[in-house]
């Protein structure tokens, strides 16, 4: 039984780097073009440089989105961006267009490409025609249970792997091919410009009486009739390895750098904790625990186990139980000083979590805060000034502090 692959999304750098020193195998990333994340901080082309020597040094690997269905002014350069990709070591590449497919076959014959889920991928002679085309690896529609993944499995061949999504944000839209952005605000999900009025609150307006709203309800809990949970699979790392999935993928390129650091976290623990005794395997509550810390919807288990239960009708917001208030850049042990960058306000005095890549969260507080100058300050107010705390809890750099917002 092959271990998978832990993949999680890098928004940025910084998040790469996160995502890679708290366990991730790999990691997914959108360039400079055509990918579906077209607000996030995407990468230049010497961040992604920068981002594929780090990967690589420490046996990681990068994959690069080129997932948008195209017009045919998005597909100017396209050429030239395949070849400086493969030219600076991207490792694959996400596709979800056949004119992108051929063109990539054409011009980076050697360049591995995996199929987006955008090409809503749910059966196995589909999987067989895309691997006949190049495709090295399918990642999953959505919209599959856990048994058809196994039964496709089954009838492909050893040499086409599959992906599929283990945590993060669903789309209520098929495969998360949805036109009702670019009806309602004309911008195109499916060009990376997606303005999420599936979280939006809705009302029902009868035409004989304009300016009066009705408020839509389903089982008489809200309103928000297309917002999805949030999926969650962590209690089932031994039936999702057994499916044969050869890669776990998390979501959330536009999420921030603690939400990616605890959820790889909890995941490479949990599936290091099965192959390392899959007979006496038993599920960590704290795993889940520190999943809730990070914003997130309610979550569920998506379509993997007929859960029927896949909208939250209250609110479309983020359930924010922790913030991040800074993250450890050094840590002297002659004095006990650690030097922190802010992330979000905090207090002398606040007791704190230490988030870091192995091992449970340790409690320290904050004592003893200065600024960089050195003068004694009450609280660190100002996005990502520098200041330091003392601390006899030895800190390494990168660990992060985080706070329950209670």
């Amino acid at each position: 039984m092959k271990k998978p692959e832990l993949l999680a999304p890098a928004g940025n750098l910084e998040k790469l780097k996160t995502a890679i020193d708290f366990g991730a195998d790999a990691v997914y990333l959108g360039g400079s073009k055509l990918n579906l994340r077209a607000f996030a901080d995407n990468f230049t082309d010497e961040e992604l440089k920068e981002g594929i020597e780090y990967a690589h040094s420490r046996g990681k690997r990068v994959f690069v989105t080129i997932n948008v269905f195209p017009h045919n002014e998005d597909l100017e350069g396209l050429e030239d961006y395949l070849i400086n990709l493969h030219k600076i070591g991207v490792d694959a590449i996400i596709v979800s267009d056949p004119g992108i497919v051929m063109t990539a076959r054409e011009v980076v014959p050697e360049l591995e490409l995996h199929l987006s889920t955008q090409a809503n991928n749910v059966n196995w002679k589909s999987a067989i025609f895309w691997h006949k085309q190049g495709i090295k690896r399918i990642v999953l529609a959505r919209e599959l249970s856990l048994q058809e993944i196994k039964e496709l499995k089954e009838k492909i061949p050893e040499s086409c792997e599959i992906e599929a999504f283990v945590h993060g944000s669903m789309c209520m839209a098929y495969s998360g091919r949805c036109v009702i952005s670019n009806y309602m605000t004309g911008r195109d999900s499916n060009r990376g410009q997606c303005a999420q009025p599936c979280r939006y609150k809705y009302y029902l307006v009868e035409e004989k009486r304009p300016g009066e709203y009705f408020p839509v309800f389903e089982d008489e809990k809200g309103a928000y009739i297309l917002n999805s949970k949030d999926l969650c699979t962590i209690e089932h790392i031994p039936e999702l390895v057994e499916a044969g999935i050869e890669s776990f993928k998390i979501e959330g390129r536009m999420k921030s750098v603690f939400y990616v650091a605890s959820v790889v976290k909890a995941y490479r623990q949990a599936i290091d904790a099965y192959f390392e005794n899959p007979k006496d395997y038993k599920f960590n509550s704290n795993w889940l625990e520190n999943l809730e810390k990070a914003s997130h919807r309610e979550y569920f288990t998506g379509f993997y186990f007929g859960d029927p239960n896949k909208q939250t009708y209250g609110s479309s917001s983020y359930i924010r139980g922790y913030d991040i208030v800074g993250i450890v850049k050094a840590y002297d042990s002659s004095t006990g000083v650690a030097t922190v960058e802010q992330r979000n306000k905090v207090l002398e005095g606040d007791k704190v979590e230490v988030l870091r890549p192995t091992g449970e969260n340790l409690e320290i507080f904050l004592e003893d805060m200065k600024n960089g100058k050195g003068e004694k300050i009450p609280s660190a107010p100002s996005a990502q000034m520098i200041f330091t705390i003392r601390t006899d809890v030895e800190l390494v750099e990168g660990d992060m502090l985080i706070k329950d917002k209670k």
